[in-house]
């Protein structure tokens, strides 16, 4: 039996999703925000490929989300990881 293949997107998505639970310095104003960075490297190039965080490759620790890198980060957490309804 061959191995399925592997969808990049669904990766993105999930690294985003989960860079929504180390969100910190968030700025009120511009509503950017840094988030750790210690997810693998393919994926976060993708993500700054996508515009949804900004260039990954320094010093930092952290990694600033974009605005869309904001709100898709957000959506993505609450879809992937919320709570669905069971009673039916």
């Amino acid at each position: 039996m061959s191995e399925p293949e592997i969808d990049l997107d669904r990766i993105d998505d999930a690294v985003l999703a989960l860079m929504y639970l180390t969100l910190h310095d968030t700025d009120k104003f511009s509503r950017l925000a840094r988030a750790w960075k210690s997810y693998d490297w393919d994926a976060m190039n993708r993500l700054h490929e996508k515009d949804l965080i900004f260039d990954p490759v320094n010093k930092a620790k952290s990694v600033v989300l974009t605005e869309e890198g904001m709100r898709r980060s957000e959506a993505l957490f609450h879809e992937l990881f919320g709570k669905r309804d069971t009673s039916a």
